[in-house]
């Protein structure tokens, strides 16, 4: 069994990607730049720095990079972090994790001045060891560094571990560092994206897996 849990938030203990994608929308088309949902919604996961990319093109990223940050940041606090419920059972699991002996690291992609408002949606404060946000990581999801920095942050190796996300970037990026990472379906990618990213396993939300815990890859 490993000794600590690194996981993700948005998408996998609560329900928030198409609220994001809906504000990289909107953000975009601010800036004149038209994008569908499905177009956003395929790199929610990713931190701003690899998104960002993907739609701006490079002679204009300089420029407009930062007003684009700010700008959905300022959108997605007044219009729709409210909104954003936790998935059914996300706090049990994670309870049940801590039963079993394991600590608890959070790798995401969020910004560390919303973690307190995640952890109160889901009732997390006082399940959570550490946590690794975009501020510690010189690039965000599929690339390694959010994973290891919450290693770090922990004082433990690779070999300790297992991760659970949502998206192909959070199974790419733990994939990595060879840490095995346990999928779920509730933030919208298919079973079959998830397995073909590098997931060991994948079930459908937090309530499933807690449901198959002694089953899963968090006792084994």
């Amino acid at each position: 069994m490993a000794d600590v849990l690194l996981t993700d938030i948005d998408g996998t203990l609560v329900d928030s990607n198409t609220l994001h994608a809906e504000a990289w929308r909107r953000t975009f088309e601010h800036f004149g730049i038209q994008i569908g949902m499905d177009e956003a919604w395929r790199q929610i996961g990713k931190g701003a720095d690899q998104l960002i990319p993907k739609f701006v093109p490079r002679g204009d990223r300089k420029r407009l990079e930062e007003p684009i940050k700010e700008f959905r940041k300022q959108i997605f606090h007044r219009d729709y972090m409210q909104r954003i419920v936790a998935f059914s059972q996300a706090r049990e699991l994670l309870i049940r994790v801590r039963e079993a002996g394991m600590k608890i690291a959070l790798a995401t992609s969020s910004d560390a001045e919303d973690l307190p408002v995640y952890a109160k949606i889901i009732g997390m404060e006082d399940l959570i060891d550490e946590a690794s946000t975009s501020g510690d990581a010189k690039a965000s999801k599929p690339d390694p560094d959010i994973f290891a920095a919450a290693l770090k942050k922990i004082g433990m190796k690779p070999k300790q571990a297992v991760a659970l996300g949502d998206t192909p970037w959070d199974a790419k990026a733990a994939g990595k560092l060879g840490i095995p990472v346990i999928g779920v379906t509730c933030g919208g990618w298919k079973r079959d994206d998830l397995l073909d990213a590098g997931c060991v396993e994948v079930w459908q939300d937090p309530a499933d897996l807690l449901l198959h815990f002694d089953q899963s890859a968090l006792r084994r």
